[in-house]
């Protein structure tokens, strides 16, 4: 069974961006001086030019009353994403090893090993 193409993992920084100025209604000059950050490093994720870090996501989270875990998890579909794409031809030459399948011995609770 297929399942449907989702489209390309958006950027936590486009989401903040919108909560910030449909959402709040505040300028990211005073986001920032709310959140205890220079506009800098605030200003490059809102634009999608940086990694997001934890304490990043919790200090957004904080001001907003939005869930960290959220926009984390944004970052880490967005940076995988990215990944796979930059490395796709890299992995198409990476010939994968053999392998026996584990998951039937996790979903009984026996190992197909010899004891």
């Amino acid at each position: 069974m297929r399942r449907p193409r989702q489209s390309a993992p958006m950027h936590p920084g486009a989401l903040m961006r919108e909560i910030i100025e449909e959402q709040v209604k505040m300028p990211i000059a005073e986001a920032s001086r709310r959140m205890k950050v220079s506009r800098q490093p605030l200003h490059a994720v809102l634009n999608g030019t940086t990694t997001l870090t934890a304490e990043m996501a919790l200090r957004f989270a904080r001001l907003t009353g939005g869930a960290p875990e959220l926009y984390i998890d944004m970052q880490i579909g967005y940076y995988f994403e990215m990944a796979r794409q930059r490395l796709k031809d890299a992995l198409a030459k990476i010939a994968p090893v053999p392998q026996h399948h584990p998951s039937a011995a996790i979903s009984t609770g026996k190992s197909n090993s010899a004891r």
